[in-house]
This record gives C-alpha cells, structure tokens and sequence, in this order.
C-alpha cells in the first residue's frame, strides 16, 4: 500500500484559534515543487557549498530567496527580466517609477522603488495567515524601472503609460512601484487603452488628488482629475477611501462633487465597519466596469506608521484595518496595483517601505486565495525562472 500522510486537519489540537487552525492545516497542502526546484538552480548556478557546511542545499553563491540579506534586489528577489518583450510569460510584472517631478512639498519618492525592492527581501512567499505560497502559486518578475525623465512630466507620463500598456497588454499582472502619485494617471491610461468597457478606480489615499492643475501643472495632487477625463475611466467609478484631515485642496473636492466621485473617509470605513465599507467600495468601483485599477498612497495610513511620504497626515488608518480592507477588495479580480508616495530619504527603520511591501504582498496572496492569479497557464520558460 502507498504511504499517505495523514489528513492535517485531523492532527489539530483544540486550542488553535479559528484563523490559526487554517493556517496551519492550509499549510500542509502547499507544494514545495518550485522550492526544491529553487534549491537545484541554486547548485547548479550557484556551486555547491563548501565541504564544512552540513546542509548541502546552501550553495557557494547566493541565490533566490536566502539568505534574505544577500542578493541582488529585485521585488521579493524574484528574477530580474531584461528582455522586457517575455514580461507575458510570466503571471506578474514588477516594474518601477522611479519619479517624484510631480511632488509640490517635499521629494524623495523617485527612491521608492529602491526602498520597496530592497526591504522585500525581508519577506517569503509564504503568508502564514492566508494559506498561501506564492512562489508555488504564480510566477513574478521584476522588469526594473521606467526610463523617466526627471525634467519633464508630461514625457515621463508618455513613458510610464507605454510600459503599463506593454505589461497589461501580454496578459501580465502588472505591480508599479512609485514614485509620487502623479503617476496615477499614465498609469489608468496605458490600461483604459486596452480595454472595450470601462475602468473603475479603488484609491486609498488622505487626499483627494482631483483638482485640474497644482501650481499651474499637472502634479500629484491632479491624477484623478485627468484620469476621470478619459472616455472609459467614468468619475462615477471612482472610490476614494481614507481622504480626510488638513491637506485636502477644496478645488479637488469641489470636483469630486461635481462630478459624483465617492468619497469615504476614516471615520466612514471604521464605524460603517471594513466589511460593510469594502463592500461599498467594490460596488461602486465595479458599477458597470470591465475592470478596477488598485492605487494605494501610503499615506493612508496615520502618519506613526509611515514616516517616509510627502504629505503624512495624522489620523488615516492603522495597519491592520487597511490590510483586511486590501484582502477584502482583492476577493474580486483586479487590473492591476500601484503603490505611490513612498519616501524613503523620510523614513525611518524602511516602515514605509515594508508596508508597501506588505500590501503589494497581501494583494498577490488574496488574488491567489480567490483564484484570479494566475490568469493563464503558466509557460515553461516562467516557471524555470520563479524566485
């Protein structure tokens, strides 16, 4: 008779939590098929380790995941591609916008892709509350930065859209690293383009970002206002969660009126409850659109937790509330995510970094969870190369 290992569940004692004892029966039901294939690439690639080292999976180099200090830093240590035309043969495209012309305080967000790549090699794959792998699940690669141009806005925004375009276009799931939130609109645009109905937009931010120009520009405060101007990115389906406090221009709330944007704000999410406020989210977002775009500014969240932004702001969420609102709203499928506003010259101990870190993370492991990744079959050739 064949060995069976026994079923988890049946070995659980009775003092686990419920969210706990799923965890750790989910657990036993992962493959660790890209794991051991991660090790052999490691060896093969990497030499075998020397003669004194007795566990005979570490190699001489570094390679993939640990040690999670060495390496080079690409998103979760994922492979760097270069030859950006094969960014379809994987489920998810990482790519940075390393720019921040648009910031009208203080600067430093063209280095938020760096702090992103360089904290997430904190992280594993494995989330231990959601039951899931993502090296098992999906394949992920790390396309590197959008050639901006410091100097000029407008070419930069030409240039972000040609590459969200590019990504959304092969059928990968693209993750854009920012950058200030000026890139919010070339973003919606190179996915608008692609697409025969309309797209909705879920927003955590403390600010509004709707009013037309910002020092007689297109800014960081200005990206929904041109957004919304595209025929299929309607006003009605956009939703912005956490707005409040004393940086909110009222031109940009004077446009949100008029043109019947949905606001919610802390206070709205915390007493209506996260459930019932993403519920309202997703309703709104999704009213007759083909797909909704995720954009998250950091500064969502109260000003202790994340130190490295333009505009922290007191009194937006605490992290736990904004993660379980992202699990939530990631149930459905989405477009894909950006995450902005990321200041690491500001922050301190990378908090900022690693919460947009974290949220990237959970977005991918709930879109798994709910089975919207991987879109397609995964290819040989991505599979090979996975973390």
């Amino acid at each position: 008779m064949p060995h069976r290992d026994p079923d988890p569940r049946t070995l659980l004692h009775d003092h686990y939590g419920p969210e706990a004892a799923y965890a750790v029966a989910r657990e036993a039901e992962l493959p660790t098929a890209r794991w051991e294939a991660e090790v052999r690439r490691g060896l093969e690639l990497g030499l075998p380790g020397a003669d004194s080292i007795v566990d005979r999976r570490i190699p001489t180099f570094s390679r993939g995941e640990l040690p999670h200090f060495a390496g080079i830093n690409t998103f979760l240590k994922a492979p760097f591609l270069e030859d950006v035309r094969r960014c379809g043969e994987y489920d998810v495209a990482v790519l940075g916008a390393p720019f921040d012309g648009g910031t009208t305080y203080r600067p430093g967000t063209r280095f938020g892709p760096q702090g992103i790549r360089r904290i997430s090699a904190l992280y594993g794959p494995y989330s231990f509350e959601l039951g899931v792998d993502l090296r098992e699940s999906i394949t992920i690669a790390d396309l590197g930065d959008v050639f901006t141009i410091p100097a000029n806005i407008e070419k930069t925004f030409d240039q972000i859209s040609k590459a969200v375009a590019h990504v959304f276009a092969s059928g990968a799931f693209p993750v854009v690293l920012g950058g200030d939130h000026s890139i919010g609109y070339p973003t919606v645009r190179g996915v608008a383009q692609h697409l025969s109905g309309n797209l909705g937009i879920i927003h955590f931010d403390r600010h509004v970002d709707t009013q037309e120009t910002d020092l007689d520009e297109r800014m960081h405060t200005t990206p929904w206002f041109h957004a919304t101007d595209i025929p299929n990115v309607p006003p009605k389906n956009l939703v912005q969660i956490g707005i409040g406090g004393w940086q909110a221009p009222r031109p940009g709330v004077k446009v949100g009126r008029e043109r019947g944007t949905t606001i919610m704000t802390v206070t709205d999410c915390v007493e209506m409850g996260i459930e019932q406020a993403a519920e309202r989210a997703l309703e709104v977002a999704w009213d007759g659109a083909e797909a909704v775009w995720l954009s998250f500014d950091v500064d969502c969240l109260d000003a202790a937790f994340v130190p490295g932004t333009g505009w922290p702001e007191p009194g937006g969420f605490l992290p736990r509330e904004v993660l379980k609102f992202i699990q939530l709203v990631a149930e459905r499928p989405l477009a894909g995510i950006e995450v902005v506003e990321c200041s690491p010259p500001y922050d301190n101990a990378e908090i900022t970094s690693l919460i947009a870190t974290r949220v990237i993370c959970d977005t991918l492991g709930c879109l798994v969870r709910a089975g919207h990744l991987p879109r397609k079959g995964t290819t040989d050739a991505g599979a090979g190369a996975t973390r």
